[in-house]
């Protein structure tokens, strides 16, 4: 097998001969200090002639899709696959912090023009129609990544902020990030939900990692933030007005 390299905050890394490659928190790439992060959370190694990156921490996931998003998988703790595009991006969260980094290697086995869809959770990425206001909601949540100052590692706000950022009530926030995460789950991504139509305590993550990793959203979409609150504040000072003009009449 051919060796790989990994790209993370600009540090290269080489992945050759027969010893696993740990990532983590305490590993041979230590990603950062974060205590929400596994000391060892995934690993490449080499089998059957391939390499493999591997989840072998218990609680975190792992978002992984080719150069171009169009192949997206969501890996699960005790999860594997196959490292076959000549570049891989792979995005997780720990805590309120999202990391990023990338796997260049030199073969290309597989064809990201292939439809996929496994029992593995690799999936092609469908044609995914937003309203205006859906698409506001995963920017406020994914702006911290889309800008984020340091390469490699960005932040998710809470609910609240984001609401904020848009001018939203929490009430306005929670229904919409429902209606989100209920459209992109009947289209088969995973991670949105946790069972039983209860959503998932991890949502907003999954939901920017799978937003950004497959170029649902980026930085062309950040204006939106803004006529978001413009709007907001046009109708509070609508809301004012008729208030006092109804108070006059009332007089």
């Amino acid at each position: 097998m051919k060796p790989l390299t990994i790209d993370y905050c600009g540090e290269l890394y080489t992945v050759s001969g027969d010893d696993e490659f740990g990532i983590g928190r305490e590993s041979d790439l230590s990603i950062d200090d974060n205590p929400y992060l596994h000391r060892r959370f995934l690993t490449i190694s080499g089998d059957f002639g391939m390499w493999w990156l591997s989840n072998v921490g218990n609680l975190l996931t792992a978002t992984v899709s080719d150069s171009t998003g169009t192949v997206q998988a969501w890996l699960a703790p005790g999860a594997k696959l196959p490292i076959v595009f000549q570049t891989m991006h792979v995005m997780f969260s720990a805590g309120a912090t999202t990391y990023d980094f990338t796997i260049s290697s030199e073969d290309d086995y597989f064809n990201t023009s292939v439809t996929v869809n496994d029992s593995g959770g690799s999936t092609t990425i469908l044609p995914v129609t937003l309203t205006t206001s859906q698409r506001q909601l995963i920017v406020a949540l994914s702006e911290g990544v889309l800008t984020q100052n340091v390469p490699g590692r960005g932040t998710i706000p809470t609910s609240a902020e984001a609401a904020a950022r848009l001018g939203w009530s929490m009430t306005t926030f929670n229904r919409k990030l429902d209606n989100v995460c209920d459209k992109l789950d009947k289209l088969g991504v995973a991670g949105l939900r946790g069972g039983r139509g209860k959503l998932a305590t991890n949502r907003r993550a999954r939901l920017v990692e799978y937003a950004v990793t497959t170029h649902l959203v980026g930085l062309d979409d950040l204006p939106l933030l803004d006529a978001a609150a413009a709007d907001s504040a046009e109708a509070a000072e609508a809301a004012e007005a008729a208030a006092a003009s109804g108070a006059e009449q009332a007089g």
